[in-house]
């Protein structure tokens, strides 16, 4: 039977030649096959090899500091395809200094990319980014200058009448993945990973190109010990296993801990009162974007504002059980953590694939997606992925946004300074922000709004002290808050001119409240039964 051979993280580096295109599978640190990257890193140090590397990654995968930051270093790597990199400084730098190829694919598309690639498809057809950065008449994914004249990866096709984006397939020499046990056959296990990620296609895309798995595992077991049901990648696909001697360091479920059951669905924990935030501006947005919802929908959060508040709302208002909360990750219901930590939950009641959660994303469509925002413009144009001179990437952002049923997108009126406070049950500006966030024109477009106008997509743009909507005719203002006058504090601080409702009316003056619950449970059943 065809089976591994088990090697330590330098003999695996090893392995890497140059020119290579390498696939790591993980998303933050979740995943993260340190003991192997760290080794590919100092051996490129040492050597000056391996060189010239193509990065694919559909997820961003680093805490500032580990995980595929190993890889950035100029001339170790040549080009980047990816789908987020927030959390990835020196990359971010080696992108917007023009040292490396840099190119974007959405999260959901990259990970069903690998399941094309693996049924020898020629590639990912569909409507996702369409109109965005990504359409090859705009930007093709092409992330700074030296990418400008680089070849395409994606490109427009027509069927029975109607476009679609292909996204091609990306012939892989190396995937890197990681599991918790792997028997004496490579047979590899996920079951303290806190997310099932899109890991046995990856695999099987690389199989498909005649390339090398290397896998990290935190345990070895004797054959005949796992059960077959848990085995997510059988040990006739791998080729190098590497056993991590550090799982403290390098094989921690995720950044802020090496090992928390509750968070891989071992164990069910009680809601803390630690969990319970207190009243900041980010908070206040989250709160009224909750007031979209109705019972028993079920909703996306993405990073930024929506995952580091609204878990949290969600569960001190003690409505958790009356809708539903997911996470590209796979995650469904839970309390989601936030910042390095995002795509992770405790107590979610169920975690599926990667790949899979985006068909129902890319398909059906959640009912409510939350997402963070950076730019609005005249044309309803929504800019979540190039902020400044550092592009981060679109992560899930479009894929979610494209079908979702109703887009909330969470967002201060400014950046840059804003300071608020709140008493009264009215909001005061206590500094503005000099960034003004609503703009003649986005500097990239994440959310193409004539294609959501369009289509009659459901859209709000929340902020502390405004609440808009979308519509046919473009942006109108529905809400102002309590205390904030509506020239000086709102208009005056816009590019262009919104439409402004007849009806115009003020937030509600609880969502200003310190105490908390705010009263979520019953906004929602009253807005139901009237």
């Amino acid at each position: 039977m065809r089976k591994p051979v088990f090697l330590s993280g330098e003999k695996a580096a090893a392995l890497i030649n140059d020119n290579s295109t390498i696939a790591t599978i993980g998303m933050t640190m979740v995943s993260a096959s340190e003991t192997i990257l760290k080794a590919i890193e100092k051996r490129f140090l040492d050597t000056g090899s391996p060189n010239n590397l193509t990065l694919v990654h559909s997820c961003g995968q680093s805490d500032r500091d580990r995980g595929i930051q190993h890889f950035a270093h100029e001339h170790m790597l040549s080009r980047i395809i990816g789908g987020h990199w927030g959390l990835q400084p020196k990359m971010m730098n080696l992108i917007a200094e023009n040292k490396i190829l840099a190119y974007c694919i959405p999260q959901g598309q990259f990970a069903q990319l690998y399941r094309s690639m693996a049924g020898g498809e020629p590639g990912k057809i569909t409507k996702v980014g369409l109109g965005t950065f990504i359409d090859p008449r705009i930007d093709g994914g092409r992330m700074n200058e030296i990418t400008k004249n680089a070849p395409d990866i994606v490109d427009i096709v027509t069927i029975d009448q109607e476009e679609y984006m292909r996204y091609r397939p990306i012939p892989l020499d190396y995937v890197i993945i990681r599991g918790t046990y792997v028997d004496e056959l490579g047979n590899l296990t996920t079951d303290e990973e806190a997310m099932q990620l899109e890991v046995f296609s990856a695999v099987m895309a690389c199989k498909k190109f005649g390339g090398k798995v290397i896998a990290q595992a935190k345990y070895k077991v004797i054959s005949g010990e796992l059960h077959c049901k848990r085995v997510i990648v059988p040990g006739v696909f791998i080729d190098a296993v590497v056993i991590c001697p550090n799982a403290e360091e390098d094989h921690r479920q995720t950044h802020s801990f090496s090992f928390n059951p509750a968070y891989c669905g071992d164990i069910k924990v009680p809601v803390s009162s630690s969990d319970k935030l207190a009243l900041t501006v980010r908070k206040l947005i989250g709160r009224r974007a909750l007031m979209e919802l109705s019972p028993n929908d079920i909703l996306n959060v993405g990073t930024g504002i929506p995952n580091d508040v609204i878990g949290p709302i969600i569960a001190e208002e003690s409505i958790a059980d009356d809708v539903t909360v997911t996470v590209e990750s796979g995650i469904y219901g839970g309390i989601p953590m936030g910042g390095v930590d995002f795509g992770i939950a405790k107590n979610n009641f169920a975690l599926i694939r990667h790949d899979d959660q985006f068909d129902y994303y890319n398909g059906a469509g959640v009912d409510v997606t939350y997402m963070g925002a950076g730019q609005i413009d005249s044309e309803c144009n929504v800019n979540a992925t190039r902020l400044g001179t550092l592009p981060t990437g679109a992560g899930g952002f479009i894929d979610i946004t494209t079908n979702a049923k109703h887009v909330v997108f969470c967002s201060t009126f400014t950046g840059k300074g804003l300071s608020c406070s709140f008493y009264d049950q009215k909001l005061h500006i206590d500094q503005e922000g000099s960034l003004i966030k609503f703009v003649n024109q986005v500097n990239q477009i994440s959310y193409n709004g004539k294609i959501a106008r369009l289509k009659k997509q459901k859209m709000h743009y929340i902020t502390e002290r405004a609440v808009f909507k979308l519509c046919l005719d473009g942006l109108m203002l529905t809400e102002i808050a309590p205390g904030i006058d509506l020239k000086s504090q709102v208009l005056d601080l816009m590019e262009f001119k919104p439409i402004i409702s007849p009806n115009l009316k003020e937030m509600h003056p609880s969502l200003f409240q310190a105490e908390h619950p705010f009263g979520l449970k019953e906004i929602l059943y009253n807005k139901t039964i009237q």
